[in-house]
């Protein structure tokens, strides 16, 4: 395809110079060798769609998302960093097309909803292409954006990539890589409640076979809820890459994150809000406590025996230890005027997760048609361990605006009462088949075997269980004209039901929930590529599957179907030299199709429902104007529609539009001045919540931080 052709080229073109003194350069340039190569250029720092950027997350054949027949998101990190976005949650939901965010402590504060879908079970999250495996709807690391490179959002169904859990979609956080071109940049920030940042990235060569990357970044504030609304938090990211041929590179690496998030479970409602004299503050316990430390091992091989050929192998490994001792509960009782807090928890999690993964790209023909092909498996081990103080009993009354916080009630004790293991296999294929310069095919297909062996000692009660699954995906794309394409995609996917390796013994009598995607849409270039714009239209069903019960987290429902079907638009575009703007919106229709429950004795159903935790639009707009010579102005929209936090939709949660904005000044021209506001308008406005209490967002704040590279 010539638009094919063109953006490879500019890839080429932007590495070639870094690696012209290197022996043994390769004539086709692989992502890997791109990202060690240390490119700065469009394909790694450029705004807007980034639709010429080679991708993973997609396809693993590294296409680029115009070459991709599917809707996928690239976002720089340097876009993620100058627009003020310290959080994966704030880059995800402030950029992406559709993506909101139901983040909570019970669920790591990384959940999100994409296409009518919500939770871990269906956005899957990965971390440098590597799926992060949830233990009882937990995923807590990656939390920071500073040692990002760039994250990667793919919307609808990616089983046929990634395995089972991503009917909705995935979220792929790419770290920095180890470059041979001296990197180096720090920053220091102070804001409002107390914040305080600092952070470093480094990297260079060592020599001319070796080269390295370190990133350091610690964040803390007192918080904006009273009392312990405190946080603090240290990510750590260190790597290096060794060229052991001209063929041949591995790289090492190690990532570290220990975070302690505020300690704040939400605000309770009075009516159907939250008064304004509640709104700062804190009703848990004294002696609370959340803390999540994981550490993420890693070995890349990247082996290119021929032009024709890359073979890939990614050993990994990641363990995880998290700690919650909180009550999570608050209910206003109209008749007294107190609220009652219930649901005195404690619950650590012990996780560890060993992993392999190979692959191996072939580029050449097939009766005469160009062709690329990769083929591979993915193998895991997983064990989890969960002690708590289940049935998590307990509770108290407070007066709203005067009372003693208390201590933790633990009634039961706390025992181990989740004990799993699981084993993961898989093979995967995808191809890429040219049929003529303009129209191609892109189908995958992939087998997932997880076996799941669970015991739950206080129920003395276990089992062992295989989950099979078949994804594939069959697509067409095709280039009317070297700035225009048009799609068409057919893809299945499957889900667990729950979190895989926390399967109850009444979830393991189901099948993974499995779900289809017929999806439509079109790319393009305009205005002699100074604006990108992208369009999609979808219809996306799944049956048997389960839900979480609200106000009830460790319970489950069964839904028999749920749909959704959308539109999807997207627009960068460079207006003037001063002037650029970067807008989405994102409109859907989700609902039940078949769900009922017996409540009270009576079967209720509530098929026609919007399922909860999903709001039916979601827009994101970015002005920026250089105003002046060293001088940028960024404005921002962040619009959420209402959502729903029960099954029969009676419990609404408010549409709210957030307005952040940011000024930067480049005092040297190595030394930057940033002054970044959050929520302008002061909205009180719920992340998550259900009938009883919400979870508020943070409240106007600001910040000034100090950049420098070196």
């Amino acid at each position: 395809m010539p638009a094919l052709r063109a953006s490879r080229l500019t890839t080429l073109a932007l590495a070639a110079p870094l690696l012209a003194a290197q022996p043994g350069a390769a004539e086709d340039l692989t992502l890997d060798a791109i990202d060690v190569a240390g490119s700065r250029g469009r394909d790694a720092s450029a705004p807007g769609l980034n639709l010429a950027t080679p991708s993973r997350s997609g396809s693993r054949l590294g296409l680029t998302p115009f070459e991709t027949p599917a809707s996928l998101d690239i976002i720089s990190g340097e876009t993620i960093r100058a627009r003020g976005q310290n959080t994966v949650e704030e880059a995800v939901t402030q950029n992406a097309v559709g993506i909101t965010s139901i983040a909570a402590p019970g669920n790591g504060n990384l959940a999100f909803t994409a296409r009518g879908f919500a939770g871990a079970g269906s956005v899957q999250q990965l971390y440098d292409g590597t799926r992060l495996y949830v233990g009882a709807g937990t995923v807590t690391f990656p939390f920071d954006t500073w040692s990002a490179e760039r994250i990667e959002v793919l919307r609808g169904p990616a089983s046929v990539l990634y395995g089972e859990g991503a009917i909705g979609g995935i979220i792929n956080v790419v770290p920095k890589k180890p470059v041979f071109v001296p990197v180096g940049e720090a920053r220091a920030a102070i804001g409002s409640d107390g914040v305080a940042r600092l952070a470093l990235d480094t990297g260079g060569p060592v020599g001319e076979d070796l080269a390295y990357r370190f990133n350091l970044s610690g964040n803390r504030a007192d918080g904006w809820v009273k009392p312990d609304g405190d946080f603090r938090n240290l990510a750590l990211s260190a790597a290096v890459t060794w060229r052991a041929a001209p063929d041949l590179s591995v790289t090492l690496s190690h990532d570290l994150g220990a975070n302690e998030p505020a300690r704040y479970w939400g605000s309770p409602l009075v009516g159907t809000r939250v008064p304004d004299r509640l709104r700062f503050t804190n009703y848990n316990i004294r002696d609370s406590q959340i803390a999540w430390f994981d550490n993420w091992t890693q070995l890349r091989t990247e082996w290119n025996p021929s032009p024709d050929i890359t073979v890939r192998n990614t050993a990994y490994r990641l363990s995880t230890e998290r700690h919650w001792r909180d009550v999570e509960q608050y209910t206003y009782q109209p008749s007294t005027g107190l609220i009652q807090r219930s649901d005195y928890i404690e619950i650590f999690h012990h996780e560890e997760q060993i992993g392999n993964r190979l692959d191996a790209t072939f580029r050449g023909s097939l009766f005469g048609f160009k062709t690329a092909t990769v083929i591979g498996f993915d193998v895991n081990h997983i064990d989890f361990r969960r002690d708590s103080n289940a049935p998590f009993g307990g509770e108290s009354v407070v007066d709203p605006f005067t009372f003693a916080q208390g201590r933790f009630i633990n009634l039961a004790g706390t025992r181990t009462d989740i004990v799993s293991r699981t084993r993961q296999a898989s093979v995967f294929a995808e191809n890429r088949l040219e049929l003529t310069p303009q129209l191609a095919l892109v189908t995958g297909v992939r087998y997932d075997v997880p076996r799941v062996a669970v015991s739950r000692p206080l129920a003395a009660t276990a089992f062992e269980k295989t989950f099979d699954s078949v994804s594939y995906r069959v697509a067409a794309i095709y280039n009317p004209t070297p700035d225009l394409a048009l799609y068409a995609q057919y893809a299945t996917a499957a889900d667990p039901l729950g979190s895989l390796i926390t399967t109850s013994v009444a979830q393991s009598q189901f099948q993974l929930a499995t779900g289809e995607q017929v999806e439509a849409g079109a790319k393009g270039l305009f205005d002699g590529g100074r604006g990108e714009w992208t369009f999609a239209a979808y219809h996306i069903r799944k049956d048997n599957l389960l839900t979480p019960i609200p106000d009830r987290p460790t319970e489950v429902a069964a839904v028999g179907s749920q749909s959704s079907r959308g539109v999807e638009v997207a627009v960068a575009y460079q207006l003037s030299e001063a002037w650029r703007i970067e807008a989405n919106t994102a409109l859907l229709r989700a609902r039940y199709d078949a769900f009922s429950q017996n409540i009270d004795g009576g079967l209720v159903s509530f098929a026609g429902k919007v399922p909860v935790d999903v709001p039916q639009r979601v827009t994101n707009v970015w002005l920026s104007y250089a105003f002046a010579p060293g001088w940028v102005a960024r404005l921002g929209v962040n619009d959420v529609g209402p959502v729903f936090s029960d099954f029969a939709n009676t419990f609404r949660r408010p549409a709210y539009t957030l307005l952040n904005a940011t000024l930067d000044w480049q005092v040297t021209p190595t030394s930057r001045l940033s002054l970044r506001g959050t929520n302008l308008t002061d909205q009180i406005y719920a992340i998550s919540g259900n009938s009883n209490s919400w979870l508020l967002g943070r409240p106007r704040s600001v910040e000034l931080a100090y950049h420098v590279t070196f």
